[in-house]
């Protein structure tokens, strides 16, 4: 997950849980708010019905009624005004409670103010009640209007967040993009500093620069390496290589010698050539070699099937090309020639006698895949895994491999942004997969 994804989510996690417990708490102290409120309502109610008890119509009802009752048409409200039975509590403060009242068959819960008092040497209770159907009906709201809120806030926050974040985010990817992927060669690097007012993306940016700067410094070194290591190694391999050759146009050169002589022209030649296949693995890596030139694929299968056909005869193969359309693309030549010539060569060494090797292709929206497939040994999982290793002979016990043709293959492969994939079974053989982007 990204980091701008995290933050936008942690945000917004944070503040559905603030969101969440103060809507907790305002539900808790809305309940005794609503009820306090109800409580003072009734006070004031039984203060005004008290200053008016003096009125001769109320004065009549409870002379001649005894008793006064009276509620709304909702019957969200009553009053109960009766002659007092019990004595003892007179003169006590008025007290509240919260109890079920039935009027005329329908029954809810109130909010009951009760007082025992004293009226022209009459002892009287009075009972006024308001439901608590509106404090639940208040909560219920209350409850509706913060769930709304929090989905509002959800969406608003992970919006901003996301958005913000992005904004905030943008010079790390720039630096992403601009400081490491877009760069091939560390001598071609852009040391230009990436615009932010963000102290931690500028120090990021220059650690990114200093080392680059140390790696462009190793990668001038090592190409000092290569050049010398051309120059100090292959010269006396070439010196010592017509000394040899020289020695064996000696007359008087025994048939011992001479086989020494051959031994050590062979070893020598394959030291020349293991040199020759590092510098080769070395020079393309480091991106000494250009990309100028127009490839043709048909016409590359073409010349390594003409150099290659000697040995195609010498194992009795068949070789066939499959390609419905050409597929040109720009590279470089001489080591789209080496790749090809190396798959093919495995795919001759690695075949049996009388086998076949198919060269197929196919162009899609994004990239075009070339397949080159034998009928030969093939490989078991474990050595496809090594097969691009250095060193790493294939079947060695049976053929002359040094172990850096499929390496060849990777460093060439890396270079031109193929992809290549190798599928293989045992006693059936092996497929190549070269993938190039259109």
């Amino acid at each position: 997950m990204k980091l701008q994804l995290k933050l936008a989510l942690y945000n917004t996690i944070t503040k559905i849980a603030i969101i969440a417990v103060l809507a907790f708490f305002i539900l808790i102290f809305m309940n005794s708010i609503s009820v306090n409120h109800i409580q003072q309502r009734l006070i004031d109610k039984k203060n005004k019905l008290v200053s008016n008890l003096s009125d001769m119509e109320i004065n009549d009802l409870l002379t001649h009624q005894k008793t006064f009752t009276d509620y709304n048409i909702l019957k969200e409200e009553y009053i109960i005004l009766k002659q007092a039975e019990n004595v003892d509590t007179l003169g006590k403060k008025e007290s509240f409670s919260q109890e079920e009242r039935e009027i005329e068959g329908n029954t809810q819960e109130y909010q009951i103010l009760t007082e025992k008092f004293v009226f022209e040497d009459r002892k009287y209770q009075l009972e006024i009640g308001e439901t608590m159907a509106a404090v639940e009906q208040l909560e219920h709201t209350i409850l509706y209007f913060t769930l709304f809120i929090l989905i509002v806030s959800v969406g608003l926050s992970l919006i901003a967040d996301f958005a913000f974040t992005r904004f905030l985010l943008a010079p790390f990817y720039r630096i992403i993009d601009q400081k490491l992927n877009k760069v091939d060669d560390p001598m071609h690097y852009d040391y230009e500093p990436v615009k932010t007012s963000t102290q931690d993306f500028r120090e990021l940016d220059a650690s990114i620069n200093s080392l680059m700067a140390k790696i462009a410094d190793i990668f001038l070194i090592e190409k000092q390496f290569i050049a010398n290591v051309s120059h100090e190694l292959l010269t006396p391999i070439s010196i010592l290589n017509t000394r040899l050759e020289n020695l064996l146009n000696d007359e008087q050169l025994s048939r011992e010698g001479e086989n020494k002589l051959f031994a050590s022209l062979k070893t020598l030649n394959r030291l020349k050539a293991i040199i020759n296949s590092l510098l080769l693995i070395s020079r393309v890596e480091n991106n000494q070699f250009s990309k100028t030139d127009e490839i043709s694929i048909i016409k590359m299968i073409t010349e390594v099937h003409e150099e290659l056909e000697d040995r195609l005869t010498d194992m009795n193969l068949s070789f066939g090309m499959n390609l419905s359309e050409d597929f040109i693309f720009t590279g470089n030549k001489s080591l789209i020639h080496i790749l090809l010539m190396n798959l093919i060569n495995n795919a001759i060494k690695y075949n049996r006698q009388q086998g076949s090797i198919q060269i197929s292709g196919k162009k899609n929206d994004e990239q075009f895949e070339l397949i080159i497939s034998d009928t030969g040994l093939g490989m078991k999982t474990e050595e496809i895994e090594k097969a691009f290793s250095r060193f790493e002979k294939l079947q060695s016990e049976k053929k002359d491999s040094y172990g850096l043709g499929l390496a060849i293959v990777r460093s060439i492969a890396a270079f031109h942004q193929i992809k290549i994939d190798i599928k293989s079974d045992i006693d059936k053989g092996t497929r190549v997969h070269l993938y190039f982007s259109l």
